[in-house]
């Protein structure tokens, strides 16, 4: 039995699809079970749990063999960094006693020790307690997801601007959640040994520029890539909704992220088969815009 957190968002839906799809045995966590109907009628076995709570954490995961594991996303008008840093706590917690064999977690490229840089620290720490703990653990650092562009699809459509914080023509590691959650699939059927950091990216690198062209495409018009300069970064996640310590947060990781050249991790990284544009025209053909005429 194959424990799964986050199965309502992208790559915990991708893992638990993965897993459900050859008919293995699997129990999806949520924290309202009426919402997780899709689930029961994928053949899916439904539990309560959440982030928050230790003790629904540890009776869901007594209940697999193995588990997927990923830190929820805290809502943006919040310290995000102190709620992400409280959840990691949790779920350390929570694997003590948990009698698993084997856990997957997703984490993201680029994690290092740091205050204020959001995923990058919080993940750190949560890669960290789980080395420090006794079940084998396999460790997926994400390249950018592609899904990070879904929210700017309504702004390219309407005005044929792409806003970025990363220079046009920069070409960096992206991947599609599908794709995480095919490699975490695929970790959580393997043996005991196969644990440690991999990589996970895409066919390829992209730059915002592909993103800006793979959307042309898609929309049938044209898009520009409008680069955000990095001194209006705070307050263009502010005007999104972030709490000043959030948009301080993000905006941190963001400059890490590129000063840094991203990580895009070494010889032995995984790479997955979905593009860029694949991904983008998927997207654009489930919001029903299509092409214009």
């Amino acid at each position: 039995m194959y424990v799964i957190m986050g199965a309502t968002g992208h790559v915990g839906s991708a893992t638990a699809r993965a897993l459900l799809a050859p008919g293995h045995a699997v129990i999806v966590m949520t924290r309202n079970a009426s919402h997780a109907t899709e689930w029961h009628a994928r053949g899916a076995q439904i539990v309560e749990a959440h982030a928050e709570n230790v003790e629904s954490l540890r009776a869901a995961f007594q209940l697999g063999r193995r588990a997927f594991i990923l830190n929820p996303s805290a809502a943006p008008s919040t310290d995000t960094d102190v709620v992400e840093r409280g959840t990691v706590a949790n779920i350390l917690s929570a694997l003590d006693g948990s009698g698993l064999e084997k856990i997957v977690v997703q984490s993201t490229a680029g994690a290092q020790p740091g205050e204020r840089i959001g995923d990058l620290s919080v993940l750190w720490e949560l890669e960290e307690g789980l080395r420090n703990q006794p079940i084998p653990a396999a460790i997926n650092r994400g390249a950018y997801y592609m899904s990070n562009w879904d929210s700017l699809l309504d702004t390219v459509r309407d005005t044929g601007k792409l806003p970025t914080l990363f220079p046009a023509d920069l070409a960096f590691p992206m991947v599609a959640p599908r794709d995480l959650g095919e490699v975490a699939a695929a970790r959580m059927l393997s043996s005991i040994d196969d644990v440690g950091v991999r990589h996970v990216q895409g066919p390829r690198l992209y730059s915002p520029n592909d993103v800006a062209q793979a959307f042309s495409k898609a929309l049938g018009r044209p898009v520009e890539v409008q680069v955000i300069p990095r001194d209006q970064w705070e307050s263009a996640f502010q005007r999104l909704g972030f709490s000043l310590a959030a948009a301080q947060s993000y905006a941190r990781m963001s400059a890490v992220s590129l000063d840094s050249g991203f990580d895009v991790g070494d010889d032995a990284a995984l790479h997955g088969i979905t593009t860029l544009e694949v991904y983008i025209e998927a997207l654009v053909q489930r919001s029903g815009l299509g092409a214009l005429g």
